[in-house]
């Protein structure tokens, strides 16, 4: 026999787990409601470290984009979202066929159109702009094809109405030009500045690029590779449209050699 009686709903477990951790045992609602909270903790956690992860890959490795005119037809679609490359040209150089995206190198986009937006659709664009997975400037940058890197000598056209590079005439399977034979509509030669590039869209009727702003004031006619952004790798929607895109090596080949 003992000489004191147990309080009622006590259990020698109870008088144990007092005696070993100092705090009375939690119930199966505390332990539930505990657990409950270390879960959301968790999401929380994970929600947090991938809108992070998310940021870093936008910033220095890849990003979305959309394209918002008819100007790399029939490569890029108006809508098309494309995966941009951003190692070039930091890391990776730039070369012949690459389609590049840039910021504007001085009158390209002419006057800026206000965007008609209502403030939760705007909200919503920005937080998946921050992570990559949306592009609200897209519309503040252009995308084309590089013809021209620095020191090339480009010229329009020869007989066969092809643009030339250093001398060697380019047979473009990527070029839209309708009824057209010439590879694109003015003549000219030109050698492309250092640090700078030459660039057109496969559109060629159809496209404000260097050709197109040559014409008007040569001064503009070439974009800093300052401005590239990055290199256009990858459509990615719709998913009907989804392909690599290619810089066409083939075509440019002899082009390096016959600068040197």
């Amino acid at each position: 026999m003992t000489s004191e009686l147990q309080p009622a709903g006590a259990t020698s477990a109870d008088e144990d787990s007092r005696r070993t951790t100092g705090k009375p045992r939690l119930t199966d609602k505390q332990r539930k409601t505990r657990g409950v909270k270390l879960f959301l903790r968790d999401i929380l956690f994970i929600f947090l470290a991938a809108l992070l992860i998310s940021f870093l890959i936008k910033t220095f490795l890849i990003r979305s984009f959309y394209i918002p005119s008819e100007s790399m037809m029939d490569t890029l679609h108006v809508d098309d979202r494309i995966i941009v490359n951003l190692l070039e040209p930091d890391v990776v150089p730039i070369d012949h066929g690459d389609v590049v995206v840039f910021t504007d190198p001085g009158g390209w986009l002419g006057v800026p159109v206000p965007k008609n937006q209502n403030p939760v659709a705007a909200g919503i664009d920005a937080v998946l702009g921050f992570v990559g997975l949306s592009a609200p400037d897209s519309d503040d940058h252009l995308i084309k094809r590089v013809i021209g890197l620095p020191g090339d000598l480009v010229t329009c056209c020869n007989d066969l109405g092809q643009m030339l590079v250093n001398g060697v005439p380019l047979e473009e399977p990527y070029t839209e030009l309708g009824n057209a034979t010439k590879a694109t509509t003015n003549d000219f030669t030109i050698t492309v500045p250092e640090d700078s590039l030459w660039v057109m869209g496969d559109n060629r009727y159809d496209s404000a690029d260097s050709s197109y702003h040559y014409a008007l004031d040569p001064e503009t006619a070439f974009v800093p590779i300052d401005n590239v952004v990055g290199r256009a790798v990858l459509v990615t929607w719709p998913l009907d449209r989804w392909t690599w895109l290619d810089n066409y090596p083939i075509v440019f080949r002899g082009v390096d050699a016959a600068k040197d």
